[in-house]
């Protein structure tokens, strides 16, 4: 038999206060009356509500309505808004080759940002750290944040993470990102650190401001360096037993693809190849430090034969990559993100002109606005849905 939860008096208290801080969330300046319509709450309790909320620090009180100048006449409305500076959250992106530390406030606008180089992808657990712990205090720095402000923390790494935030390491470069990150800076700093898997991440994050914002069948494949998704089902982001869910190291089997290599390290090594024997093209403009993706993009809308070819090279893998994605998952949308979604938007008529060759389900597919800040997005966005809610269990260093 099912436990009866007792309505009590404080229980009730606790409601209410989270209906008026989604409210408050989801609103710039409101009145109390605007709080009774939103909640359904009398006005005695509004007000109660909103006073306690503002000497806990979570929400201001601005200048009266006579003050602002909306006054007609009667007693002047109170007006308040949510104190986004309250606390702080930190969204990570963890990669092999560096640690990005995005700081935000609690209406999810990026404050600062941070980055900084590992040594070399195999380094010591406690050197890593050291290299995450220092590029999170350096964007704290750059807001003049405190460490004591930080509300929580959401890091993404290049490791399957299941719905625990365990690490899963059957193989040794996911091995790499299993250090202990949660139970390090909590113990450095105190701070709740949430861990999860960078594909995931960038999911929720495009989902949330990006191209499949209020999609809720959509896969995001990372497809710069090497290729990874994020797979959200009916507006549930998948994970798996283990945390596997997305993971792509079953293109090594697939026909015409053969392994997990992005777009952005193809378009380089199909370049140079090229550049390695003596056709014609714009291509060897760029000989001396290597054609990059975008230089193969641009030289394929200018005609370029060779990077032409490239690009069709490219879409065809693209195509039958995301084929058997949408086989498989059948989503609505298909979002190709990563640095290389600045200039990947040259793939998706080509790749839309072969898709249909590899699935009976094709899905829209478009690229990301969010570029290489689109883990990042996730990450506060993971961050920011822990602290919303657990907010009322939440005590603020500094209450504002």
């Amino acid at each position: 038999m099912s436990e009866i939860s007792v309505a009590t008096p404080q229980l009730l208290r606790r409601v209410s206060a989270g209906a008026v801080l989604d409210f408050m969330r989801a609103s710039q300046a409101v009145t109390v009356t605007d709080v009774m319509e939103a909640t359904g709450l009398t006005r005695a309790t509004a007000i109660s509500v909103c006073e306690d909320l503002m000497h806990r620090g979570w929400i201001r009180e601005l200048e009266n309505q006579r003050a602002f100048g909306g006054y007609q006449k009667g007693r002047p409305a109170r007006r308040f808004e949510l104190n986004e500076r309250a606390g702080y959250v930190l969204g990570m992106d963890v990669g092999v080759s560096k640690a990005t530390v995005v700081v935000s406030d609690l209406r999810g606008k990026a404050l600062g940002r941070s980055s900084q180089p590992f040594a070399e992808a195999d380094i010591p657990a406690e050197e890593r750290i050291a290299v995450i712990d220092r590029t999170a205090m350096m964007a704290l720095h750059s807001v003049g944040a405190s460490p004591d402000s930080v509300l929580a923390v959401c890091a993404g790494i290049a490791a399957p993470v299941d719905r625990n935030g365990e690490v899963l390491v059957t193989q040794h470069f996911w091995g790499l990102f299993d250090v202990g990150l949660k139970a390090a800076l909590r113990d450095r700093r105190g701070w709740t650190v949430l861990l999860e898997n960078d594909a995931n991440l960038a999911a929720l994050g495009d989902r949330w401001r990006g191209a499949a914002a209020g999609v809720d069948d959509v896969v995001v494949i990372l497809a710069s360096e090497r290729l990874g998704s994020g797979v959200i089902d009916g507006g549930r982001l998948l994970h798996g037993r283990g945390g596997g869910a997305g993971e792509l190291a079953f293109l090594d089997m697939l026909e015409g693809v053969g392994d997990t290599y992005g777009i952005a390290s193809l378009a380089r090594r199909w370049a140079a190849e090229a550049l390695a024997g003596k056709a014609k093209t714009s291509l060897r403009d760029h000989a001396a430090k290597g054609a990059e993706a975008e230089h193969v993009f641009a030289a394929a809308a200018d005609g370029d034969a060779v990077a032409r070819a490239i690009l069709e090279r490219l879409a065809d893998r693209m195509a039958r990559v995301i084929g058997a994605v949408a086989t498989m998952i059948n989503p609505e949308l298909v979002v190709i993100g990563g640095a290389v979604a600045n200039s990947a938007g040259v793939l998706l008529e080509p790749i839309a002109r072969h898709l249909a060759k590899y699935t009976v389900t094709p899905p829209r597919v478009a690229v990301s606005p969010l570029g290489d800040s689109i883990v990042t997005v996730g990450a506060v966005r993971c961050a920011l849905d822990y602290v919303e809610k657990n907010t009322l269990d939440l005590e603020l260093a500094v209450p504002d």
